[in-house]
C-alpha cells in the first residue's frame, strides 16, 4: 500500500480540470485498493470555504486542536509564521458506491518568515539554478515557494504511522514543484528537523511525480500567435526533425514563472502526461526531457448507461426551449459547453455550421446550437438573468456591458449574431450563464430542465480547440449517443484511438486543422504561417466536417439507439477505472 500527496490549488474545492481529475481518480475502486492514504495539499486562500472539510482537526485560529499532532503543527506555524488548517474531505460517487476519505493540509503563507523563505530560495538556486528573484512579483510563484517547507514538515508529522510504505508527492502542474524540489533536497540530505524523531518516514521513502495537465510554456505560444495550432504543431514537427528544442526556435522562455518550475520536472522520479501531444511538447521543452520516462496517464470520462427514452426526453426539453426562443422546433440540437477562453476555438463551430446550414436547407432539416459559456465563473445572479430576459429577450438578444456581455463574450456574440443574420436552417443561441435550469436561465426555459439535459439530449457536442491537452468536456456526452467533434490536437484523441483500436466510429469526428495541403519546405516556412493561412485551412476543413456530420447524424430512433450503445462501449473503455488501473498505478511504479 502507498500514500499519495496531491499538491494543487483545488485541495478543498473543484474549480476546474485538476479538480475533475482528482474526483475521477479518488472515486475508483482501483485507486482505493492500491492507495492506503491520500493527502491534498494547497494554499489557504483568503475567505476560503472550509465547509468541504468534515471534520476540521486543526485550525488554531478557530481554537480547533483535536488532532494528537496539534503541538507539532503549532511548532511549524511558529517557525514558518504561517497558518495551518488540517482536516479531512470526502469524495463520493453514488453510482459506483465509492467514498474516499482524504487528509487535507492548507497553508496560509501571506505572512511567512522572510528569512526562512530567503534560505529556501537560495537552496533552490544552489541545487537547481532557479532564480526566484526574477519572479517575486508573481504571487502564484511566491505562494507555492512559501508553501513548500511548512507543507513538507506538516506531512512528516502526519505520516508518523507510515514508516515503511512509499509516499508519492504529485505536483499537479507547476504548483507542486517547489514541494517536490524540497523533497528532492531532503532526499539528498537524508535528514530533516522533523523526521525520525517520532518514527516518520523521512524523505528516503518519498518519490516525486510531475503531473502535466498541459505544458504551460507552450499554451501562450499557441494562443498568442494568429497561426495558432496550425503553425505551432507544424513548427514542432519540423524542429524535432532538425533536433531543435523550443528555446532554439522561440527564444528564452524563462521570462515566464511557470516555465522556471516546470523546466525542472525532469528532476522528479517520473512524469505523467495527459495526452500524446503533451509528451511531444515536454520532449520539445528542453534536452533533459528527450529521453526521460514520461508516462501517458489520460484523463477518464464518465460512462453512463442511458435508455433511448431518456435521450428522447432530454432532447425534447432542449427542443421545447429552442421553440420558445426561436419559434421553430429544430430537428437536431448541437451544443458546446465550455470555458470561454481562446484555446476552445469557438469560432470554428460557426465555420462548420455555415457549411452545414446550406446542406440542411437543401435537405429540409433544421438545428440549433446552444453555446453555454461565460466569462463570469460564478455566473450572474438569477434575478438579473430573469430581468434581462423580460427586458430584451436574453439570451437570443444581448447588450454590451455588465450584467450582460463582458470581455470575450462580446466578440463571441458578434460572431453568433453575424452567423444568425445569414443562416437559414440553423440558429445559434449564446447562453452566457453558469447553470442550465429555469432558475439560472429564465422562465422561458422549461421548468423540468436540468443541467444533464444539455449533455444527454445533445446530438453533437463541439470541441475544436487550438490547444487542448486532453479535453474531458468535449467527450463527456459520448455515452449519451452524441457525436463529439474534436480537433486532432485534443489529447482525448489518442485515448479514443486506443479505446476503439483505431476504428473510425460514427460517434467521433476528428477535425485535423494542422494538416497542410502543401508539405512545408523548411522550418522558416511554417514559422510564417499566420491568420490568412490558418483561415484558409479552417475554411476547407470545416466544409469536410460539415459533410461528415450530415452523413452521420441519426435519422431514425434505431440510429439513435445504436449511437447510444456504441458511445457507451467507447466511454467504458475510457473510464477513470481504466485510467487508474492501466495508466496511473503503473506510472507510480515507474517512480519507484
Amino acid at each position: 500500500m502507498s500514500v499519495v500527496v496531491h499538491v494543487t490549488h483545488e485541495a478543498i474545492q473543484k474549480m476546474g480540470g485538476i479538480g475533475a481529475v482528482l474526483e475521477g481518480l479518488l472515486t475508483t475502486h482501483s485507486y482505493n485498493e492500491a492507495i492506503e492514504r491520500t493527502f491534498l495539499v494547497g494554499p489557504l486562500f483568503p475567505g476560503a470555504d472550509l465547509s468541504e472539510l468534515d471534520p476540521v482537526l486543526y485550525h488554531a485560529a478557530d481554537g480547533i486542536k483535536t488532532t494528537p499532532h496539534a503541538k507539532a503543527l503549532s511548532d511549524i506555524e511558529k517557525t514558518y509564521q504561517v497558518e495551518l488548517v488540517y482536516g479531512q474531505r470526502r469524495f463520493k460517487d453514488k453510482n459506483k458506491k465509492v467514498t474516499t476519505l482524504t487528509d487535507v493540509i492548507l497553508v496560509n503563507v501571506s505572512n511567512s518568515n522572510e528569512d526562512l523563505i530567503g534560505q529556501f530560495k537560495w537552496q533552490l538556486y544552489e541545487h537547481f539554478g532557479i532564480e526566484s528573484s526574477r519572479y517575486e512579483s508573481e504571487w502564484e510563484f511566491e505562494e507555492y515557494i512559501r508553501l513548500a517547507e511548512p507543507a513538507y514538515h506538516a506531512l512528516q508529522v502526519l505520516l508518523a504511522e507510515h514508516t515503511e510504505c512509499p509516499v508519492f508527492v504529485i505536483s499537479h502542474e507547476f504548483m507542486g514543484m517547489p514541494l517536490a524540489l524540497k523533497t528532492q533536497i531532503e532526499r539528498k540530505n537524508n535528514t530533516s528537523q522533523y523526521e525520525f524523531a517520532n518514527g516518520t518516514p523521512g524523505a528516503a521513502n518519498m518519490r516525486t511525480v510531475f503531473y502535466a495537465h498541459e505544458v504551460a510554456t507552450i499554451r501562450p505560444i499557441v494562443e498568442g500567435h494568429p497561426g495558432h495550432d496550425v503553425r505551432f504543431y507544424n513548427v514542432l514537427q519540423q524542429a524535432k526533425s532538425q533536433g531543435q528544442s523550443m528555446r532554439d526556435v522561440f527564444g528564452d522562455p524563462f521570462w515566464y514563472f511557470k516555465h522556471a518550475l516546470i523546466d525542472k520536472a525532469h528532476l522528479c522520479d517520473t512524469i505523467f502526461a495527459v495526452g500524446d501531444l503533451v509528451v511531444d511538447e515536454l520532449r520539445f521543452l528542453a534536452q533533459p526531457f528527450e529521453d526521460f520516462p514520461i508516462n501517458l496517464v489520460y484523463n477518464g470520462i464518465p460512462a453512463f448507461e442511458l435508455s433511448l427514452q431518456e435521450k428522447v426526453a432530454s432532447k425534447a426539453r432542449l427542443q421545447k426551449y429552442a421553440t420558445t426562443l426561436l419559434e421553430y422546433r429544430p430537428d437536431y440540437v448541437f451544443t458546446h459547453v465550455t470555458r470561454l477562453v481562446k484555446s476552445k476555438g469557438l469560432w470554428r463551430d460557426l465555420q462548420v455550421l455555415t457549411h452545414l446550414d446550406s446542406l440542411f436547407a437543401s435537405n429540409n432539416k433544421t438545428a440549433v446550437l446552444f453555446i453555454l459559456s461565460t466569462e463570469i465563473a460564478t455566473g450572474r445572479p438569477n434575478e438579473t438573468i430573469h430581468e434581462m430576459e423580460r427586458e430584451y429577450g436574453w439570451p437570443v438578444h444581448h447588450k454590451i456591458g455588465y450584467p450582460d456581455l463582458v470581455g470575450a463574450e462580446i466578440a463571441l456574440n458578434n460572431g453568433v449574431s453575424a452567423f444568425n443574420l445569414q443562416s437559414k436552417a440553423i440558429k445559434a443561441v449564446f447562453v452566457n450563464q453558469f447553470g442550465w435550469s429555469q432558475a439560472t436561465c429564465g422562465t422561458r426555459m422549461p421548468i423540468e430542465m436540468e443541467f444533464m439535459d444539455i449533455r444527454k439530449g445533445s446530438d453533437v457536442e463541439f470541441g475544436q480547440s487550438i490547444y487542448e491537452p486532453f479535453g474531458i468536456a468535449q467527450v463527456e456526452p459520448l455515452s449519451f449517443g452524441a457525436i463529439c467533434v474534436v480537433s486532432n490536437v485534443c489529447g482525448c484523441c489518442g485515448f479514443i484511438q486506443r479505446a476503439t483500436d483505431n476504428r473510425e466510429v460514427p460517434n467521433v469526428v476528428i477535425a485535423d486543422y494542422t494538416q497542410l495541403s502543401i508539405p512545408p519546405k523548411s522550418l522558416e516556412d511554417v514559422l510564417h504561417i499566420g491568420l490568412a493561412e490558418r483561415h484558409a485551412i479552417e475554411l476547407e476543413n470545416s466544409r469536410d466536417i460539415a459533410a461528415k456530420l450530415l452523413g452521420r447524424l441519426p435519422r431514425k430512433p434505431r440510429d439513435v439507439a445504436d449511437m447510444i450503445q456504441e458511445g457507451y462501449e467507447i466511454a467504458s473503455q475510457m473510464s477513470w477505472e481504466v485510467v487508474v488501473k492501466n495508466y496511473f498505478l503503473p506510472g507510480l511504479q515507474q517512480a519507484l
